[in-house]
């Protein structure tokens, strides 16, 4: 009987070649906006469910910062990523990063903080000071105030680190006067810290960050953006949404980040190749 059961066994493995298919596992890489754990606990409740609806596996990634993951993208590292809109306009064209989604009713401002007990009123008021920013490329929460800092006739010494979160703890601890980042990523500070901090200056609005995919299968990408937007619709994943601080999820085409393009920016990213 056990040789039957074992021949039994080797036919099947010969005559159904997908049983032994391992199932395509796809990338999900996140810029690294705040710690990397703070990531995880937002992100992973969403990728859950957006495996669930979609029924492709998605494995969670990001970088431990902002360079790193410019050169991930560069090199077409994740099958789907979550980029800012200056980083979406590069790697369509450097990588071939497709649009797929992006938050719904929501456009993208940058902000400068400050401490809550800081005497600072006025942007021209850092003339000569260092100021804080996520990394060089990170749109709206360097590239834009760096600009207009600089178009203001401030004088500044920019420093970088590794996410907005350690902009805003910069910032807090008293390290800097003032630093970079977004309404979104300021929203979702804990209560207690946020209330020592204030906003400064508030940019003009720009389509969000981009989910997009790179050389994904069209049935993939397809079976994605309808479960992203079943999620949007459905109220039962409306705390799911608000994990990774979204309002809702809308279909995305390339063409929606023409607004980034037009401002014709120069500024470089790490190692794109």
């Amino acid at each position: 009987m056990q040789i039957i059961k074992l021949l039994i066994s080797v036919l099947l493995l010969v005559f159904s070649p997908s049983l032994l298919a391992v199932e395509k596992i796809y990338s999900f890489g996140i810029v690294p906006q705040q710690a990397a754990s703070e990531m995880a606990e937002a992100w992973l409740p969403f990728l859950d469910a957006l495996s669930k609806k979609s029924g492709v596996k998605l494995r969670f990634v990001t970088a431990p910062d902002v360079p790193s993951f410019e050169k991930r993208l560069g090199e077409g590292a994740y099958d789907i990523a979550y980029m800012n809109p200056y980083h979406y306009t590069v790697f369509h064209k450097k990588s071939g990063y497709e649009a797929l989604a992006r938050e719904k009713n929501r456009k993208i401002k940058g902000i400068i903080v400050v401490r809550r007990d800081s005497k600072l009123k006025d942007i021209k008021e850092l003339n000569g000071t260092t100021l804080v920013f996520p990394s060089p490329a990170a749109f709206a929460a360097s590239i834009l105030p760096r600009a207009v800092l600089r178009k203001a006739g401030v004088s500044f010494t920019p420093k970088f680190v590794s996410s907005h979160d350690s902009v805003y703890l910069n910032v807090e601890h008293g390290l800097y006067p003032a630093g970079g980042g977004i309404v979104r990523t300021f929203d979702m500070l804990d209560a207690p810290f946020k209330q020592n901090l204030r906003v400064l200056w508030t940019s003009p609005a720009y389509t969000p960050h981009a989910i997009a995919t790179h050389q994904l299968p069209n049935d993939i990408a397809k079976k994605l953006l309808d479960a992203l937007l079943t999620m949007s619709d459905d109220p039962a994943e409306q705390e799911t949404l608000k994990l990774i601080g979204f309002k809702g999820i809308e279909a995305a085409q390339d063409a929606d980040w023409d607004d980034v393009r037009q401002l014709n920016i120069s500024e470089s990213v790490t190692r794109i190749k």
